[in-house]
């Protein structure tokens, strides 16, 4: 499969696209003001700590506080609320290790030190991330106290950020774990030769009581590269303890790659063709960066200087308008339609036009697979995380269900998001739910209607006529004034005068009173103020029901 990466780069924006066999599968925008939280690390004080729900609420100094459940805790506190002690205790022996800072400690080939591994020592050897039963029942937080957190998921709605308390350090080869001694693999290296040789490698130069997993992109790459990403680690890490020793809670530590750094250092790999960038400025940074850390992948970094816009010349602007509609449609003649909800997204596949062949069931299941591939890549696309039901054209063959839900596991696998997939159930509805980093790409382009608040709705005139009447009559059984001053939005304004006999006189009639009409653009469709022409002031809520 063909990846590119197309780059572009205005003063508001730099938008980043990744291209799969030539059609857009992945989107990430960075937008000054709404800058990548994932992976910053906070100095943070525990606000709240709450057992029936097994998490804990952290000030990292944003508008709302920071969610830490107790599994995202982990066994190594105890090394990180060493940090911070004093300098002077440090000195007398209380560090967690007693080796200088940045000084690896020799290891044989087994990776253990040339001297005998202590008892404390040994234990970090366990692995990282445990089933929750085996996960430590409570955690022994107080609140107010100081905690060294990272956050993992950015903020969607009115939710604040994510964050857990075992700190990791990406890099281009490694991910840095400190205090944790065990030394991991990434899954998709697969030569058993090459694995070892990495571990033994990483297991040389890494300091006593840190681990660390070795990614995909390190597969064929010199020990000295390994080493000069670790070194790069290990000083990141140094500041973030010269950090938690100096600043005062709430306090940003660390502060993680930029999205177009991150997406280079993560996804600029050996199946990527390409790297095209329309910016100098960025070009100039993106290729030094690669020249020193993949030094043999630097000719693929490309600049992009036609007058065409990048995306129009990639075809990715075409994509990128699909991202607003709720309506996709497929070549067949089906569509899909994605609709958000506060709990889920809901999904509906449906055959359009299609209607080529005159068994019914053909004709589904061939909708349906190709929705299933469409869904898939507008899932990834949209960046849509949490629960997701599909629903199917209805199947009555126990084997084409099968089909679809197969086709879904295929495509999913491109997918960098953990992602779990349930068979089709007899309504032909598929459950999955996929994991959330990040806001979805489509809220980075769109605010809430200030209108309809985001429902797409809003009150009819006629609902809106009558809520005026019910407020008159509330009025006028407490009040003996009968001089009134309406403002309205200009539409109710002229759905209230229309007609040879108004509205708005007919109300008059009906309540004995005296109202001058006001058009205020300032107002949505539903929304109405009276002022006493007597009191002169505005008593709309003394009013309300």
């Amino acid at each position: 499969m063909k990846k590119d990466i197309v780059i572009s780069s205005t003063a508001n924006e730099h938008r980043i696209a990744i291209l799969e066999d030539s059609r857009l599968a992945e989107l990430f925008v960075e937008i000054p003001g709404r800058e990548r939280n994932v992976g910053d690390i906070y100095l943070g004080k525990v606000a709240k700590v709450m057992p029936g729900i097994r998490a804990a609420f952290i000030d990292i100094g944003k508008q709302q506080d920071a969610f830490l459940h107790f599994s995202d805790i982990g066994d190594s506190q105890d090394e990180y609320h060493a940090l911070f002690e004093d300098d002077d205790e440090e000195e007398n022996g209380s560090s967690p290790s007693a080796s200088p800072a940045g000084q690896p400690q020799p290891r044989n080939g087994d990776g253990a030190t040339n001297e005998q591994i202590s008892p404390a020592v040994a234990t970090q050897e366990k692995p990282r991330h445990r089933p929750e039963s085996r996960r430590r029942p409570e955690a022994n937080l107080q609140r107010g106290q100081d905690i060294l957190v990272q956050i993992t998921k950015e903020p969607v709605g009115k939710k604040g950020v994510r964050v857990r308390a075992d700190i990791s350090l990406p890099g281009r080869f490694l991910v840095l774990l400190p205090f944790d001694g065990k030394v991991g693999v990434s899954r998709k290296l697969a030569n058993f030769k090459e694995k070892r040789r990495l571990r033994k490698t990483v297991r040389t130069f890494l300091p006593q009581e840190f681990g660390a997993i070795i990614r995909t992109v390190a597969e064929g790459q010199s020990d000295d590269l390994i080493k000069q990403d670790l070194d790069e680690l290990m000083k990141s890490w140094h500041s973030i303890e010269k950090g938690v020793k100096t600043e005062k809670s709430p306090a940003l530590i660390y502060k993680d790659l930029n999205t177009t750094s991150s997406v280079i250092r993560d996804l600029f790999q050996d199946s990527v063709e390409h790297v095209v960038v329309d910016d100098k400025k960025l070009f100039k940074e993106i290729r030094s960066y690669v020249q020193w850390m993949s030094p043999d992948m630097v000719d693929r970094v490309e600049f992009y200087g036609h007058k065409e816009p990048i995306f129009d010349k990639y075809g990715v602007e075409k994509d990128f308008q699909t991202l607003f509609s709720k309506k996709v449609w497929l070549k067949s003649g089906g569509y899909i339609y994605l609709e958000k909800t506060e709990a889920m997204t809901v999904i509906d596949v449906n055959s359009g036009r299609y209607a080529a062949k005159k068994e019914q069931e053909l004709n589904s299941l061939r909708t349906n697979l190709e929705g299933a591939r469409e869904m898939c890549r507008q899932v990834r696309l949209r960046d849509i995380g949490g629960l997701v039901v599909v629903d199917f054209i209805d199947l009555d063959d126990d084997k084409n269900k099968k089909k679809i839900y197969d086709e879904v596991k295929k495509e999913l696998r491109r997918d960098r998001a953990k992602v779990t997939v349930l068979p089709l159930t007899d309504f032909c509805l598929m459950q999955m739910t996929r994991q959330r980093i990040r806001q979805n790409v489509q809220l980075s382009f769109s605010e809430s209607c200030p209108t309809c608040g985001g429902t797409g709705l809003v009150e009819s005139k006629t609902t809106t006529i009558n809520k005026i009447e019910r407020w008159i009559k509330r009025f006028k059984t407490e009040s003996r004034e009968f001089r009134l001053e309406l403002m309205v939005n200009p539409t109710i304004a002229s759905y209230l005068t229309q007609g040879t006999i108004s509205r708005l006189t007919k109300i008059q009639f009906k309540f004995f009173v005296k109202i001058k009409l006001v058009a205020d653009t300032v107002l949505v469709l539903d929304e109405f103020k009276f002022i006493s022409v007597k009191q002169k002031k505005d008593i709309t809520d003394q009013f309300r029901s």
